[in-house]
């Protein structure tokens, strides 16, 4: 477990790594949820048991929103490694390919789950009801966890395809804000259906990150989230699959660095 090690050690030292993680999700618990409390309504329906604010509401998706983005840059870290770090040593050494990608996925998964941690304190702090220190508990540990897990997948997967530092921006852009935008994590899908937004209501039920928003936000409650938790691990595992594929030596890797004119 030397490179989930590594990872929280480097983490540890980069203060505004944490810093700039958490004031992203915090800005808009603090002002976009301020300011749309009274336009967005919103209606007794699962998993709550009684109207709820706006801020309550966005919360889980925040969190969401935390882990996608740590995923994301994730696979920005990977792209530098294996290009110029540790990473295209350890992908040209005589171990498992799956267990190096599979050490990397977990250490992201953890930066992640402690980022969404501090994100869910400061919430709390100020003022946001959260019933996460309930019964529950393990239920939103294994939900956020799962939903980390696949995020990072997700990001080790871009990193096969990104080639270079140069591209990561654009590829972001077409990965992060639709995922974000057409989920859950700022309204409920009922609410786009009602609207009559028929196509981004239809991209947002298959969207993977949907039933990762869904996972948190009915574990926060205790309730049953459906399909959810299928459709979240069945996505990690085909994105953790192909990453691997990818980085096998015969195709994704090990021909990157022929041609870059590594070993």
């Amino acid at each position: 477990m030397a490179i989930v090690s590594r990872e929280l050690f480097k983490f540890s030292r980069q203060y505004g790594r944490l810093a700039s993680a958490l004031v992203r999700p915090l800005l808009w618990l603090a002002v976009f949820a301020a300011g749309f409390r009274s336009v967005f309504g919103l209606a007794i329906t699962e998993p709550y048991d009684t109207y709820v604010s706006y801020d309550v509401y966005i919360v889980p998706g925040l969190v969401g929103m935390v882990l996608l983005f740590n995923g994301m840059q994730s696979s920005l870290a990977m792209v530098y490694d294996r290009e110029m770090g540790l990473m295209r040593l350890l992908l040209t050494a005589p171990l498992p390919r799956w267990w190096v990608l599979a050490c990397k996925l977990l250490s992201t998964a953890v930066l992640s789950l402690l980022q969404a941690l501090a994100f869910a304190i400061i919430a709390s702090l100020l003022g946001t009801s959260l019933p996460w220190l309930g019964s529950q508990s393990l239920h939103v540990l294994v939900a956020t966890a799962s939903a980390a897990l696949m995020l990072g997948s997700l990001g080790l997967l871009l990193s096969v395809h990104i080639k270079q530092l140069e591209n990561f921006a654009g590829t972001m852009n077409f990965v992060i804000f639709p995922m974000y935008f057409m989920s859950t994590a700022l309204y409920p899908l009922w609410k786009l259906e009602e609207s009559g937004a028929q196509w981004v209501y239809q991209l947002a039920r298959f969207n993977p990150f949907t039933h990762a928003v869904e996972w948190v936000r009915f574990a926060l409650y205790g309730k049953d989230p459906g399909i959810s938790p299928w459709i979240v691990l069945g996505t990690l595992i085909v994105c953790f699959g192909l990453a691997c594929w990818g980085y096998d030596p015969q195709r994704g890797f090990g021909a990157l660095a022929k041609r870059g004119g590594g070993p």
